[in-house]
């Protein structure tokens, strides 16, 4: 299997998938931290792959998307974005809706 196909299959057989810098425990990068606590407050079961342990990720993934940085975002097999993507549409109430809409189960604000 190409690292084009292990991440295909990853994004397509998880609902929620982030490309990380660390784990969701540890994350090990500020913009993988702050996408970590978005899911973490909307209470969202996400996979965290954690490119920092294998090169071939880290680049496959930038490939993959043709998006430069992680993390990234996939929900239901599609790219919702990086860092701060993910930061505005929080914000803004779209990243709940999108995931809503998705069938991803959210946690009710409040």
């Amino acid at each position: 299997m190409s690292m084009n196909e292990f991440i295909d299959n990853e994004v397509k057989s998880n609902d929620v998938v982030l490309f990380m810098k660390g784990t969701p425990d540890f994350p090990q990068c500020g913009f993988s931290g702050q996408v970590v606590q978005i899911l973490d407050y909307l209470g969202v079961d996400y996979k965290g792959m954690n490119v920092l342990t294998d090169d071939d990720l880290r680049q496959g993934i930038k490939d993959y998307s043709d998006w430069p940085t992680v993390p990234q975002l996939y929900v239901k097999g599609e790219f919702v974005g990086g860092c701060d993507i993910v930061r505005e549409m929080f914000q803004a109430g779209e990243l709940q809706s999108h995931l809503s809409n998705a069938g991803v189960a959210v946690k009710a604000a409040g």
